[in-house]
């Protein structure tokens, strides 16, 4: 984000499709201090070529079908980027050792331009609640290196499905509170085990990963800068963006402290490329501002792909509570390839 005071510069097309989200109300700013903007940004919004998108429809060999059915709903040819998680209730799960895994790896190899992207659990037992204390000692074990060779497992696995290329998005939304894997009460520890985890990965002869850096949008618990790991073990700069909270318009989720400018500017100022593995409607509803906010925002900022989490109240094809929105995804998806 921008320091107080200072104004980005934005090509006159994307400024007048800007200012028709801006119509959906006044920007809403948290308070808090923003991380400083680089002083010598590249431009705003470089050319590239279309977001790839996709969405995540869920689990097991009938989400795999749904890509192709998702397609079909739109009108248009199967999208190109596939959505999967990895279970993170065992260390079984994170290793990959699931008929889902070989599913979307068949998926992904039918078809050359196709990208699987791959949520991995840092730690098992992922959503179990855990004290802020066992999650310090996890993470300890982990930045010394007694879990790499789960990581290195999974690696070997990918490259033996035939899957080497695929986008590892690697202890998502650890800014957040959700998840045993999450940043904030041991952000030293965190930040050396995903290192120890990229570095073990990496290891494995015939892999072509590429990790994910992937914050929810905002400060939550802590700030997701005070959790990154270095340039040399990210590869793309994520963020999950939902609608929420209450009341904030998409105006004040551009703008918000550690929000969708913030991100774009630290990806920029470290030389990574976007992404948005999470993004969907919320607590604000059916709310077409916000999907024609968030789509006219990523055709910008060309990441390299975008997927919808597309499942109630999230979504557009599966969730029928959502019909303003869909009209306006399905609109403006159009041009995506």
């Amino acid at each position: 984000m921008a320091p107080h005071g200072t104004r980005r510069s934005l090509p006159a097309l994307f400024t007048a499709a800007l200012a028709l989200v801006l119509l959906a109300g006044p920007a809403c700013v948290p308070g808090g201090e923003p991380p400083p903007r680089p002083a010598q940004a590249a431009p705003a919004h470089p050319s590239g070529p279309p977001t790839a998108y996709g969405a995540y429809v869920g689990y097991g060999p009938e989400a795999v079908r749904r890509v192709a059915e998702f397609g079909a709903w739109l009108g248009r040819p199967e999208p190109r980027v596939g959505h999967a998680y990895l279970p993170g209730d065992t260390w079984t799960g994170i290793e990959g050792a699931t008929g889902d895994l070989d599913q979307w790896a068949r998926w992904r190899r039918a078809r050359q331009d196709r990208l699987l992207v791959l949520n991995v659990p840092m730690l098992d037992r992922n959503e179990a609640h855990l004290s802020d204390d066992v999650v310090r000692t996890e993470l300890g074990e982990g930045a010394n290196g007694h879990y790499d060779d789960h990581f290195r497992t999974l690696a070997r696995r990918l490259v033996q499905l035939g899957a080497p290329d695929t986008e590892i998005v690697l202890g998502w939304e650890m800014n957040g509170t959700t998840y045993t894997h999450r940043c904030a009460p041991d952000p030293t520890s965190w930040k050396r085990y995903w290192t120890r985890i990229v570095t073990a990965m990496r290891s494995v002869p015939g892999q072509r990963l590429r990790f994910d850096f992937t914050p929810n949008r905002g400060q939550d618990a802590i700030p997701w800068t005070d959790c990154y790991p270095g340039d040399a073990y990210v590869d793309v700069i994520g963020m999950d963006a939902y609608d929420a909270p209450r009341g904030l318009p998409f105006s004040g989720q551009l703008t918000e402290p550690y929000g969708l400018l913030a991100q774009a500017d630290f990806a920029r100022a470290h030389h990574k490329p976007l992404a948005y593995p999470e993004w969907g409607l919320f607590d604000n509803g059916d709310n077409p501002a916000y999907v024609r906010g968030m789509l006219t925002w990523m055709a910008a900022q060309h990441p390299l792909y975008q997927t919808i989490s597309d499942y109630c109240p999230h979504g557009v094809w599966r969730c029928r509570a959502n019909p303003e929105s869909a009209a306006v995804y399905r609109a403006l998806t159009d041009h995506q390839p």
